[in-house]
Parts: structure tokens; C-alpha cells; sequence
């Protein structure tokens, strides 16, 4: 069904965005897909929600470490700086909460919330109205969200809630996407400096790739260095951590 402008709606009378929200979405979606990089897949999530989700006047990613320590990521102004901030100083609010359970998380009114009483009048005094949260992923006691603010009260409509709720899927996806790559990228420059160590161990003194894995293995614990410290130094300088001396 279709109202008067155009838009189409459910049964229930919601409004669904536009073709051209929609279109910006496709295009998100694509651009996110081309990064390679966590931090670039952020910083473009926080500028996409601020342009496309209706309402939003601040936004932020929010880090979520031990259901307790809050990372502030690419905040869009000092205000939801100091949002993340008092979630952490506080203890309580929408991502350190509520958003491990839920994927969406609004707050309508800062000044007549009860489910955080300390956080939600120290926001309010900040200068925010009201806020809408979503769930970017979960792992164990470790969250990733994306945090907007109105500076009005009932700031956030249903439509909203439902475009924020697809750029945070896209984002979600991309994210994910990008860690994978790093870690990918991270094993194969592992592999790599150890194999470089490996090489100068088995020319210098003719050893085989076993053996020359087993004295790294060996300094490692002896200097208490990990592997990779002590290939990356073999790699750069061409000597090998020596154990300080009088240590056991």
C-alpha cells in the first residue's frame, strides 16, 4: 500500500523510507564493502548514520570491553564523547546493558528515564534528549554499538529505528568482513617474519627448518621474549635476544 506522497506502508500504518534513503543505503552497503581496514568501516558508519537515520544529531560506535570498559570510537562531537564516557564512569546505560540482549535500544526521553536513573539525568545535562542504540555484534562479555543522540526529547521515529537498524546490519557485516582480513593479514606477516628468521638461522649455521624453529622456540623461553619479538629482531638486526645476565 502506498500513502499520498509516494511511501509505501504496512498494515500497521508504518511508513516505510523512501526510494532515495533506500538507494543510499545500496550505496553504503557497497562502500563499506571496500574497505579493508575496522577503523575505515567506523568512521564511514558514523558519517552514514548521522546523514540517513532520521533524527540523529550525534552519533558514535561504541566499544564495550568485560560488560564494563567503554571505548569511545570517531565520535561525531564532544557530546557523544561524553555519552560513551558516562556510561563507563556510571556503570549503567543503553550499550552497557540493555544492548547485549536487544538489537535496538531507544530512549526516548533522557529526562524521564528510569531504567538508568544516574546516567540518564547526567546525559540530559549534558545537553542530549534522547538516544537510540544499536547492536553491531557480541562476542562473550565484549560488544560493539552504534550509539545516536537527539538533542530533543522523542527525538527518533519508527522510521528511525528501521533505517538505523540496516545500517547497522550492513555495518555489522562489514566489520566483521574487515577483522577477518586483518587477521588474515596479521597470520600471513607472521608466517612470513618467522620464515625470514628461520632462513638466516639455517644459512648461518646450516641447520635444517625444523632445528632453526626449535632455536627460535628455545631463546624465545629463555629470554621470556615471545617468538615473534625475538624473529622480528633476528629479521631487522641479524642477532638474536641474549638473556640478561644473574637471570634464572
Amino acid at each position: 500500500m502506498a500513502t499520498d506522497d509516494g511511501k509505501s506502508t504496512s498494515e500497521d500504518g508504518w511508513i516505510a523510507p523512501e526510494e532515495d534513503v533506500a538507494g543510499r543505503l545500496s550505496e553504503l552497503a557497497r562502500s563499506l564493502q571496500r574497505e579493508d581496514s575496522e577503523d575505515a568501516v567506523l568512521e564511514q558508519l558514523v558519517r552514514a548514520a548521522l546523514q540517513l537515520v532520521p533524527g540523529a544529531e550525534e552519533a558514535s560506535i561504541t566499544l564495550v570491553t568485560g560488560r564494563r570498559r567503554v571505548e569511545s570510537r570517531f565520535p561525531s562531537s564532544d557530546l557523544a564523547r561524553a555519552l560513551d564516557e558516562l556510561q563507563e564512569r556510571t556503570g549503567e546505560g543503553p550499550c552497557v546493558s540493555a544492548v547485549y540482549d536487544e538489537q535496538t535500544v531507544r530512549v526516548p526521553d533522557l529526562r524521564n528515564e528510569a531504567r538508568w536513573p544516574e546516567f540518564s539525568t547526567r546525559a540530559a545535562d549534558a545537553g542530549a534528549g534522547s538516544m537510540l542504540s544499536f547492536q553491531l555484534f557480541v562476542h562473550g562479555d565484549n560488544l560493539g554499538a552504534l550509539n545516536l543522540a537527539s538533542r530533543t526529547p522523542h527525538g527518533f521515529s519508527e522510521e528511525s529505528g528501521y533505517v538505523g537498524l540496516l545500517v547497522a546490519a550492513h555495518a555489522a557485516v562489514a566489520f566483521s568482513d574487515a577483522q577477518k582480513l586483518h587477521q588474515f593479514k596479521d597470520a600471513i606477516a607472521t608466517r612470513d617474519l618467522i620464515g625470514q628468521a628461520k632462513g638466516i638461522l639455517m644459512e648461518r649455521y646450516g641447520i635444517t627448518s625444523g632445528q632453526a624453529f626449535i632455536m627460535l622456540v628455545q631463546v624465545s623461553s629463555q629470554t621470556n621474549a615471545k617468538l615473534l619479538a625475538v624473529a622480528e629482531q633476528l629479521a631487522t638486526t641479524g642477532s638474536l635476544p641474549v638473556r640478561a645476565r644473574g637471570r634464572a
